[in-house]
């Protein structure tokens, strides 16, 4: 079974666990490639939410595309549940995320919703957070200073570029990644986070950072995740 089979089997486990809930609530959707197999398998049953609350453009258009309704998280007071991927998951349910580059608003809509409903393969599943590496979406005045504090903690920082498209590829350098909310990702590789919320609270403490991708505070409630055998399960 390939991965992209795990993601359609978890996709469908979540379309599952969302529709248990009662009918005419709001959902919380993330970004991703998970997250797009959940809002494909979720879409005959659309009628079953009064809208969504999408953490990403991407997201909004997919959702669209489908024929959901998107809602401004301004207009809304909170959520049943938010569903979306991880790029990493440790025992407690705590998580990495952000390689898509859409950290912040996933953490916006996550701390709305009353449960974090994470789905992903158990090749993300981790004993210790860090070997994937962990954006910070920074201000881009403030690449310097937070590059230099980050360095701090023992990884190797680097600035998250854009795929470049262009013909002349070895003659012009990319352009910086630059997140839906205008900022630059910073991704610090090689750590070892024994303890998640202690440095998500000290990296959202940098001057300049929007936020950190450790999702230690606003962490995964239940986490649905495939495998060979199938999905479990997981109430954390």
């Amino acid at each position: 079974m390939n991965q992209d089979q795990l993601k359609q089997m978890v996709g469908e486990a979540a379309r599952d666990e969302v529709l248990k809930l009662p009918a005419g609530q709001i959902l919380g959707v993330g970004t991703g490639s998970t997250a797009n197999c959940f809002i494909d398998a979720l879409a005959p049953y659309k009628s079953h939410f009064a809208g969504t609350v999408s953490s990403s453009n991407a997201t909004t258009e997919r959702l669209l595309k489908h024929g959901f309704k998107v809602l401004d998280p301004n207009d809304v007071q909170g959520l049943p549940a938010y569903v979306d991927g991880a790029d990493e998951i440790d025992p407690a349910g705590h998580m990495i995320k952000g390689g898509g580059g859409a950290l912040t608003r996933e953490k916006i809509i996550a701390s709305m919703a009353k449960q974090f409903i994470c789905i992903c393969d158990s090749s993300k599943q981790v004993p210790v957070l860090g070997n994937f590496a962990l954006p910070v979406e920074i201000i881009p005045l403030a690449k310097g200073v937070v590059s230099r504090e980050l360095e701090k903690l023992g990884g190797k920082v680097s600035l998250r570029l854009a795929k470049n498209t262009r013909a002349d590829l070895h003659q012009t350098p990319s352009e910086p990644f630059v997140t839906d909310n205008g900022g630059w990702i910073l991704d610090i590789a090689g750590l070892q986070i024994a303890n998640p919320l202690q440095m998500e609270a000290q990296i959202n403490q940098i001057a300049g950072v929007i936020t950190v991708g450790l999702f230690a505070k606003e962490k995964a409630n239940i986490l649905l995740v495939s495998n060979a055998s199938g999905v479990e399960r997981l109430a954390l």
